[in-house]
């Protein structure tokens, strides 16, 4: 019996990372990016408080596999940026992590060569390199907390979080959000539930106490002050949509009795397009008559946008694999993407700065 393992039996083997520090001393923030970066939280922040008018807009590859189809896709977002930043905040969706319901690819930092061979120190470089490439465009970012030990390595260089639909429920992801630096967005449940993200809220706007690690690597217990810049992400779920004006009341109504602020999150994709991506304008389209008509609640929308249209399966022949086309949920083009929200902005334009009078 004293020969008999009784610890990590099913571990077969354990690689170091380099700590959260070694990782920012060879990719540190420059003035410029880090200017980038508080910016884009400060003017969020402002966004969520109703003292600016404009809509945050989430937008980008429903997950980032190629980085220099991420550039390419950065250039051209931020001029659509500079164009309409008069009624739109644009802020581009930079996805490493991916949840899995049973088992897939698991995003560029866990899996960066896409072989199953998790090379995690390299795309744990890889992200944070691009997220500085893409701070120096001048582009605000925004990503998913999946795993609760990445941040430490790239959440300096984040303007807005989500916690997506399968975590929102997570205790260890509430305690997290409530250390974040960063505003942060609940989603619904895949069940299309409103209480767990109205729960979520609850908990991470106060104080709690967890363990995690700290910039030397070190396991330490954090303890955080909460994080007051919560609010609702709309996604649909359990096969139906909630984006209609109905949909948009009852979330309100549940805010107005949980005593939180009026802010709504609406996905354009997942369950609210049924995962088909033209249906996505269809949404933007319903969300803004709605604010056309006096809403005031809706602050950000959110889609799933790549250079090309659809998406494709990962081959084993990587070689093979079509640009600038998503490996996971299928996403509008470019030029769909210029449209949709040309369009939104020029609804919107005299709407958006009377809105909160």
């Amino acid at each position: 019996m004293p020969d008999t393992p009784i610890s990590n039996l099913n571990v077969e083997s354990q690689d170091l990372l380099p700590t959260p520090a070694q990782i920012k001393i060879d990719l540190p923030l420059a003035n410029d990016v880090e200017n980038t970066v508080l910016e884009g939280r400060h003017t969020v922040q402002n966004i969520l408080d109703h003292k600016d008018h404009r809509l945050f807009i989430v937008v980008g590859p429903c997950s980032i596999h190629d980085t220099e189809a991420a550039i390419e896709y950065a250039k051209k977002l931020k001029v659509l940026a500079d164009e309409l930043k008069d009624t739109l905040y644009i802020v581009m969706r930079v996805y490493f992590e991916k949840p899995r319901t049973t088992v897939g690819w698991k995003g560029l930092i866990n899996d960066p060569k896409m072989d199953d061979s998790f090379h995690i120190e390299q795309g744990l470089h890889t992200a944070r390199q691009l997220l500085i490439d893409l701070a120096n465009l001048g582009l605000p970012t925004a990503t998913e907390a999946l795993d609760p030990i990445s941040p430490q390595y790239i959440s300096d260089l984040i303007t807005w979080t989500a916690i997506g639909a399968r975590t929102t429920e997570s205790q260890t992801h509430r305690e997290m959000a409530s250390g974040l630096s960063t505003p942060i967005g609940f989603k619904n449940g895949t069940d299309g539930s409103l209480d767990v993200a109205i729960n979520a809220l609850h908990s991470a706007a106060e104080k709690h106490h967890f363990l995690g690690i700290n910039q030397q690597g070190q396991c330490a217990v954090f303890h955080t002050r909460g994080n007051q810049y919560g609010h609702v992400v709309l996604r649909g779920g359990g096969g139906n949509t909630n984006y209609s004006a109905a949909d948009i009341q009852q979330c309100e109504e549940q805010l107005v009795k949980a005593k939180l602020p009026m802010n709504i999150s609406v996905d354009c994709s997942h369950g609210n397009s049924s995962k088909k991506p033209e249906l996505q304008s269809v949404v933007v389209d319903e969300c803004v008559k709605q604010i056309v008509n006096g809403n005031q609640s809706i602050v950000s929308l959110m889609l799933e946008s790549n250079l090309n249209w659809g998406n494709q399966s990962i081959p084993e022949d990587l070689s093979q694999l079509k640009y600038g086309v998503s490996v996971t949920d299928a996403c509008i083009d470019w030029e769909t993407t210029e449209k949709t929200l040309r369009d939104a902005s020029e609804k919107l334009k005299n709407i958006l700065p009377t809105r909160f009078n």
